[in-house]
C-alpha cells in the first residue's frame, strides 16, 4: 500500500505488520527501558542532551518515549522505531562525548536513508565527531537565576530550569521573590509546585525547610525571599552573584520599572516574561535571538501568542511572501479576567471567564511588526478568550504574493517543522481528531493543524495550536540560555 499524503489520516497509512503484536510491543518496550539509564547518564555525567526529532528524552517515561517514536512515524512518514534509535544510542555510548545535543531520531532516519557505505558505528562516529573528546564546559560556572514572582509562568519555568540543570553545570536557581501572604506561605507554595491542575504532578521531590525559608527541589536549595519592593533586596546576602532575574509578575514592563532590579546587589540582567514597552528588545527565540548582545541588560520574551505566530509567519513570508492578513487568536482565559462578573478596567474582561467567550484586543499585530519589520502594517489581529484553562489557537488568514495548493502548503509546513531552522518552534500534526487538550505539554511555539489548512490560490488559512503556558516557557528558557551564554553543539550537523 502506498503511504498516504502528509495531510491525510495517519492511521490509514500502510506499513509492515509484525507476526505477533504483543511480542513486538514487549520487545520495543524492553529496548526503551534499556535506553533510559544511558540517556540519564549522558545528561548528568557528560552534559549530553539526547533528543528525538527535537524532543528531549531526559524527562520522559518508557511509554512517552514510545509514543514519541510513533508520532514521528506518523508525521514524518518514515519507519523510525525503537530498534533503530536504541542502536544509535548504543553506538553513542561507545564514544567519548562532551557537552552537546544529539538527535538520535534524525541520526537513525539519516542512516536508513543513506548510510554512506558505512556500518552503524562508523556512521554515528562520523556524524558526531565534533563532540568526541570535546569536554569544554558550556559555562565556566553555573548561571545564577532568580525568579521575581511565582505564578503560573514562574512555577513552570522552575520545572524547566530544574529539568535542565542536570548535574548543575548550566543553571543554579538560587531564589524566588514573592509577597508573603500567610504564616504557611512556604508550605502552600510547595504544594502549588507539587501539583498542577493542567500540567500534572511535579517530576521530582520537594522538601520544605521552614527554618531557612527554602524549598529543596530535586536537590536544589531555592531560597524564598519576601519583599514588595525590588530595590530593597540585597541578593548578595544569599550568595547570589551576577544573576539573571526573570520577572514574571508583569507589573513593570518598561525600562524605568524593570531597571529597579538592576539596582539590587547580585542582579546583572533582567528577563521579562511579557512584551516590553518603550523600545526595549522583545525576543522571539528562533527568529531574532541573534539580536541579543552582552550589552543588553533588560530583555522581553514577548507574549505566548507572539512566540506562536512569529516563526510561522516568518517561514511563510520567506517562502511565499505575505501581502496582508489577519490573525485571530482563540485564547484560554487568564488570571487577568474575572471568574464571575465584576468590575474590570478593560472592556468585557469583567464578565465571567468561566461562562463566556470574551472578545478582547491583542497586541499581536504590533508585536509581530517589532520582530518582523517586513510585515509592518500588513497584519491586523484580535482575540477571543474562551472558557478553557490552557491551550490556545492562532488562525492566520493570509493573502500571499505567490499562489500555492493545499498539499504543497502542508508539505512545506511539515518540512519546516522537521527540517528547517524553525524546527524547535514549529510542530506539525496530521491527526484528524486533534483538540485543544491534546496540545497540553507541547514544547513548541505552535503546532500546525494540517487537517484544517485552507488554500485558495493566494488566499490561505493556517490553524496553529499552542500551549500558551509550557510552550511559551520553553521559548523563555531558550532566551535565558542565550543571555547566559549557554550554547551546545547540535548534532548531526545537517539538522
Amino acid at each position: 500500500m502506498t503511504a498516504i499524503k502528509s495531510d491525510s489520516n495517519p492511521d490509514k497509512r500502510g506499513r509492515a505488520k509484525p507476526d505477533n503484536y504483543l511480542e513486538n510491543w514487549i520487545e520495543r518496550q524492553s529496548l526503551v527501558e534499556s535506553m533510559i539509564p544511558i540517556i540519564g547518564k549522558f545528561h548528568r555525567e557528560k552534559n549530553v542532551r539526547i533528543l528525538l526529532y527535537g524532543i528531549p528524552l531526559i524527562s520522559l517515561s518508557v511509554i512517552e518515549i514510545m509514543q514519541t517514536h510513533r508520532t514521528v512515524r506518523e508525521v514524518e512518514e518514515n519507519e523510525l522505531s525503537e530498534y533503530e534509535s536504541s542502536m544509535i544510542l548504543a553506538s553513542l555510548d561507545k564514544l567519548d562525548l562532551g557537552p552537546s545535543q544529539i538527535d538520535i531520531g534524525i541520526l537513525a532516519a539519516a542512516f536508513m536513508f543513506d548510510d554512506h557505505g558505512q556500518n552503524l558505528d562508523q556512521f554515528v562516529e562520523e556524524q558526531v565527531k565534533k563532540a568526541i573528546g570535546n569536554h569544554q564546559p558550556v559555562l565556566k560556572k553555573p548561571q545564577d537565576v532568580v525568579l521575581f514572582g511565582f505564578g503560573r509562568i514562574g512555577r513552570l519555568i522552575t520545572r524547566l530550569i530544574l529539568e535542565d540543570t542536570g548535574a548543575g553545570e548550566t543553571f543554579s536557581l538560587k531564589a524566588v521573590v514573592v509577597r508573603k501572604s500567610k504564616s504557611e506561605d512556604l508550605l502552600k507554595r510547595a504544594e502549588l509546585m507539587r501539583r498542577d491542575s493542567v500540567h500534572g504532578p511535579f517530576k521530582g521531590t520537594i522538601r520544605v525547610d521552614e527554618e531557612s525559608i527554602t524549598l529543596i527541589m530535586n536537590g536544589n536549595p531555592v531560597k524564598f525571599i519576601y519583599s514588595n519592593d525590588p530595590e530593597e533586596i540585597d541578593y548578595s546576602k544569599f550568595e547570589i552573584k551576577d544573576a539573571i532575574l526573570i520577572d514574571n509578575t508583569g507589573v513593570a514592563r518598561d525600562e524605568k520599572g524593570l531597571s529597579k532590579h538592576l539596582k539590587s546587589k547580585g542582579i546583572s540582567k533582567v528577563l521579562l516574561t511579557a512584551p516590553t514597552k518603550g523600545g526595549l528588545k522583545n525576543i522571539v527565540y528562533g527568529v531574532n535571538h541573534k539580536d541579543i548582545s552582552d550589552k543588553d541588560l533588560i530583555l522581553g520574551a514577548a507574549s505566548c501568542t507572539t512566540n506562536a505566530i512569529v516563526p510561522l509567519l516568518k517561514a511563510v513570508s520567506e517562502e511565499y511572501g505575505i501581502d496582508n492578513g489577519h490573525v485571530e487568536t482563540v485564547h484560554s482565559y487568564t488570571n487577568d479576567q474575572n471568574l464571575i462578573d465584576n468590575y474590570h478596567d478593560k472592556a468585557r474582561r469583567g464578565r465571567s471567564a468561566a461562562l463566556n467567550m470574551v472578545l478582547t484586543e491583542t497586541g499581536a499585530a504590533n508585536a509581530v511588526s517589532q520582530v518582523l519589520p517586513e510585515l509592518d502594517g500588513k497584519l491586523s489581529a484580535n482575540a477571543i478568550r474562551v472558557p478553557t484553562p490552557n491551550v490556545s489557537m492562532a488562525i492566520l488568514n493570509l493573502h500571499l504574493e505567490k499562489e500555492t495548493k493545499v498539499g504543497e502548503l502542508n508539505n512545506f509546513l511539515r518540512q519546516t517543522a522537521f527540517h528547517s531552522i524553525y524546527k524547535d518552534q514549529i510542530d506539525y500534526t496530521n491527526s484528524p481528531e486533534i483538540v485543544s487538550s491534546d496540545i497540553i505539554g507541547s514544547r513548541f511555539g505552535c503546532v500546525v493543524d494540517s487537517q484544517a489548512t485552507i488554500c485558495n490560490r493566494k488566499n490561505i488559512v493556517i490553524y496553529a495550536w499552542y500551549d500558551n503556558e509550557l510552550g511559551y516557557c520553553v521559548q523563555l528558557l531558550r532566551v535565558l540560555k542565550k543571555m547566559a551564554g549557554i550554547k551546545y553543539i547540535r548534532l548531526p550537523l545537517f539538522l
